[in-house]
């Protein structure tokens, strides 16, 4: 796919400064979607604000048994760059052909996600690409060609920190280890969220609670905004099959119709938010 610096981020940041951009820790636990389209999806990302997270621990008697260990932090490391594009008219297999070609140069070539817009948001495709521990944009660096350019509508670029590739890639079924042939289906819940004032380490905490009774979700992340657009979460869930997608969504609206779930829960402290289906036109 193209470089994120050549095709987006050069295209806002070309005639500023260097700019250099680090992952940063945070708390977040886990948490599971309550609907494809109002409310949040699953993600398994446990990172801490301490480097070195305690690490869990039980203790048994004779008469109580051992509390199960919490699931291991995992910690916001790395940088990635979340690229939203809307194709230009007519343009949109040329627009993914160009998204998924990779860029040699690359220190981190290869290690990207493009998933492709089913039902939601005006974006077409959403590139999350792994830069590392670090993200430098370099202002004497060449604008894209006027043919690359011209495949696009409109864009976006934001700079989150997240979990390790290795992490990442196995949550979104992308990893040496999965037979993409068989994750190649998987169905795929993008969403972004922007807390009511004063209610930012509440939602974190929400979005960051473990998947409830009834999803079905297999692979959960959720990233924090470092700089770019406006929102503070990126939260994108993965689903085995579209079926299981349909299974889990079932489940939440039976939840809803008791008044409970996180529909609810999310309305206690968000000020806006979004919600897209996809699914994966690379790798």
């Amino acid at each position: 796919m193209k470089s994120i610096v050549s095709f987006a981020a050069i295209a806002i940041l070309a005639l500023g400064p260097v700019t250099l951009v680090k992952a940063q820790s945070s708390t977040p636990r886990t948490k599971s979607p309550s609907s494809a389209a109002a409310k949040p999806p699953a993600p398994a990302v446990a990172p801490k604000t301490s480097t070195s997270p305690a690490a869990a621990t039980s203790s048994s008697s004779s008469t109580t048994a051992a509390p199960a260990a919490p699931a291991r932090p995992i910690a916001r490391t790395d940088v990635y760059h979340v690229h939203f594009v809307k194709a230009a008219l007519g343009k949109s297999v040329q627009l993914a052909d160009s998204l998924k070609a990779p860029t040699p140069d690359s220190p981190t070539s290869g290690h990207s996600l493009v998933l492709r817009h089913q039902d939601g948001d005006a974006w077409d495709y959403v590139v999350i690409q792994h830069m590392g521990t670090s993200a430098t944009v370099d202002a004497a660096r060449p604008a894209p060609p006027q043919s690359v350019r011209d495949l696009s509508d409109w864009h976006n670029d934001t700079f989150v920190n997240g979990p390790s590739w290795a992490e990442f890639a196995k949550a979104m079924g992308i990893d040496e280890s999965s037979d993409k042939s068989k994750t190649a289906g998987s169905a795929y819940i993008v969403s972004v969220y922007r807390p009511a004032a004063g209610h930012r380490d509440q939602l974190e905490k929400m979005l960051s609670e473990p998947p409830q009774s009834g999803d079905t979700s297999v692979g959960n992340v959720l990233m924090q905004h470092l700089e770019g657009g406006p929102w503070s979460f990126l939260a994108v869930a993965r689903f085995n099959s579209w079926q299981d997608f349909g299974t889990s969504e079932g489940n939440s609206v039976a939840a809803m119709s008791k008044n409970e779930g996180g529909w609810f829960q999310l309305r206690e402290h968000v000020s806006f938010h979004n919600d897209t289906l996809a699914d994966r036109i690379f790798p």
